[in-house]
């Protein structure tokens, strides 16, 4: 079993390499093609997939809640491509999203701004002073994306397995260099322990979507960790009511679990979605 995350910069040349490596593996490439297929499976419509997808908030409480319910539905069909095996996650926070899986190979494409601004106008037909505007734009928005969702400087390299500057190497380059990348046998982890804990990133994803639906509870000072099966509850809620309505969801999504329940009850707050 094997997965590789690939982060991009706009302009670096990073799709062409993904497909051409998924061609060349013959692995499954998880892009935003890929997630349309499956999405209204998830009760996600392509407008919500355009409006959630690598974005960050909009810091509007009403919008955010909605965007960030969906941000999770997306990565659930993540994490359930990912349980398949063989497969390329192109973007979409891959690498932080499955950061506590080792086998997985995180690989990052970059390139000087102006080469990304010249190919993007070149490949558009767009005035590259527009192309500049977008390229920018896009930069800023993953950069957000990732800072608000994953508390992580986008550009840290210490968050990559390999990272491949195309204004020195071309696209076949790249591919040659990550196929004989994942052939190292640190990267090699026992299928069965991956899939066990991608089995509860998954359970674990299903249950935060639940929470956040649910007009019962306000999930923001909730912490919920999947290990083995076991679901762990942290932070606190403001009435044992709200605690109940959560081993609800729970005993409705995973009736054999066994919750670990740290939650603490501070009853000062009052819930918004109750007001």
């Amino acid at each position: 079993m094997s997965i590789i995350t690939i982060s991009r910069e706009m302009g670096s040349g990073g799709q062409i390499v993904a497909r051409n490596l998924a061609d060349t593996l013959g692995y499954t490439l998880i892009d935003g093609e890929a997630i349309l297929k499956v999405a209204e499976q998830h009760g996600l419509t392509a407008s919500a997939v355009e409006k959630a997808d690598e974005k960050p908030p909009a810091f509007v409480e009403s919008l955010d809640t909605r965007l960030e319910i969906d941000l999770h539905r997306i990565e659930q069909i993540v994490l359930e491509y990912a349980l398949k095996g063989n497969v390329i996650i192109y973007g979409r926070g891959g690498q932080d999203l499955l950061e506590d899986i080792s086998s997985v190979f995180r690989v990052r494409i970059i390139a000087p701004f102006d080469t990304r601004v010249e190919r993007w106008a070149e490949r558009e037909w767009l005035d590259p002073d527009l192309s500049r505007i977008l390229v920018r734009k896009s930069d800023q928005q993953r950069a957000g994306f990732i800072k608000y969702y994953f508390d992580r400087d986008w550009n840290d390299p210490y968050h990559y397995d390999m990272i491949v500057n195309t204004a020195k190497l071309s696209e076949e380059k790249t591919v040659e260099l990550i196929c004989h990348g994942i052939k190292e046998a640190n990267l090699s982890e026992n299928n069965e322990r991956c899939n066990a804990k991608l089995d509860d990133l998954i359970q674990c994803k299903k249950i935060e979507i639940e929470v956040m639906k649910s007009e019962c509870v306000d999930g923001y000072h909730l912490q919920i960790s999947v290990v083995s099966g076991t679901i762990t509850l942290n932070g606190h809620v403001h009435s044992d009511n709200e605690r109940a309505a959560i081993h609800t969801i729970i005993r409705n999504l995973s009736p054999n679990a066994t919750v670990n329940d740290q939650l603490k009850v501070f009853a000062y707050h009052i819930n918004p979605k109750e007001s």
